[in-house]
């Protein structure tokens, strides 16, 4: 401490000098002398100068001598804490990951018409921890397996059908939140399949979602409450986000919408226009400036242009089977899938049953073969 005293009184010793023998505008000009007096004044300037240099040569072999360095500030020796907030980028998507949740705070992705179809399929496709990440930050499968809830992708496979390995990195568990069975099957699917098909009206779909844990009423007062799983104690959000901004590349406006949707089953009822929220209300509760970029107010808004729908009961589930003719196996199979649409009271369109009757020639001829 003393030693550390005594350099800055030398530091301000030696600036006073420095100052002085400068003479710069805001300090009086000083007239060199002439004859003796010129000699001692310049004798006692060049000592002042040498002594200086001594110091200055002094301080900083002591401070590399103490792990000391200028361009660090001591608070800074050792580092500042590191939340792992930082953005990591993969082949289609970005994530800021929360440690502390062991899920992810936010997730962007770009998607257009050439993204969202092409070869990948999810085929062998794992879920596993993120090799980015420290392991005692991460969540693991095991952390889900039984717990109630099942492993939702924010950034979800279906948009990277035409890079294997960007589907596949979707898998990390830092894209991964433990989300409720019927959302993550139903309403959340369903507003997923509704960008997409933003992708045949706009040249340009940027999304960013995540998780969110909002105040409960406990006792009449807000209280932030939410349930952990596993042994990695991975929190389970009460809402989800999703930010979408769509744009063509001839220029006009750009069209945006907000929504929080409760991490809960929605039946059809809800339309996807009842969860929209302001940017600003959704950016005050998240803490997230979203599009920083963005000029504030430049954009129309998604619904009004678009309207927001999602699929219907009959629509949806006409999709769902349309999925699971192209992966079957055997006629019976095949049968079952249109039965079970029957079952359930909804009359297949005619691309549904285009479908079933060819892929229905398919394995009939393999069988023959």
């Amino acid at each position: 401490m003393l030693t550390r005293g005594a350099n800055m009184w030398r530091a301000r010793k030696v600036s006073g000098l420095r100052s002085w023998l400068t003479s710069g505008p805001e300090y009086p000009r000083v007239v060199p002398p002439t004859g003796s007096a010129l000699g001692w004044a310049t004798g006692l300037a060049v000592g002042c100068l040498a002594s200086a240099i001594y110091w200055r040569l002094h301080d900083e072999q002591f401070s590399s001598e103490n792990g000391e360095h200028e361009d660090i500030p001591l608070l800074e020796q050792f580092g500042l804490p590191d939340a792992g907030l930082h953005i990591r980028r993969y082949s289609g998507h970005a994530v800021s990951f929360n440690q502390a949740r062991r899920t992810p705070r936010w997730v962007a992705e770009h998607i257009t018409s050439s993204s969202i179809t092409g070869p990948a399929n999810r085929k062998n496709m794992k879920f596993k921890a993120d090799p980015s990440i420290q392991p005692l930050f991460s969540a693991f499968n095991e952390d889900y397996l039984g717990s109630g809830w099942s492993r939702g992708h924010m950034a979800p496979a279906a948009n990277y059908k035409n890079s294997q390995d960007a589907m596949r990195e979707t898998f990390f568990l830092s894209n991964i939140v433990p989300q409720n069975n019927e959302n993550n099957s139903g309403f959340w699917n369903r507003l997923e399949i509704y960008c997409r098909s933003l992708c045949s009206r706009f040249d340009d779909v940027w999304i960013i979602s995540g998780p969110l844990n909002l105040p409960w009423k406990i006792d009449g007062k807000d209280c932030v409450h939410h349930y952990m799983i596993g042994k990695s104690d991975v929190a389970v959000p009460t809402h989800l986000f999703k930010v979408v901004l769509t744009g063509r590349s001839g220029g006009g406006s750009l069209c945006l919408g907000a929504f929080l949707v409760p991490n809960a089953p929605i039946g059809y009822q809800q339309k996807l226009a009842d969860f929209q929220v302001s940017l600003s209300e959704l950016e005050y509760k998240t803490g997230i400036s979203f599009f920083p970029k963005l000029q504030r107010g430049s954009w129309q808004d998604l619904c009004s242009v678009d309207g927001c729908h999602l699929m219907n009961f009959h629509e949806m589930e006409c999709y769902i089977a349309g999925k699971k003719l192209a992966a079957t196996r055997s006629v019976s199979e095949l049968d079952s899938i249109m039965q079970r649409l029957v079952e359930k009271g909804v009359e297949p369109h005619n691309g549904l049953l285009t479908k079933y009757k060819t892929r229905k020639e398919e394995l009939v001829q393999r069988i023959q073969k």
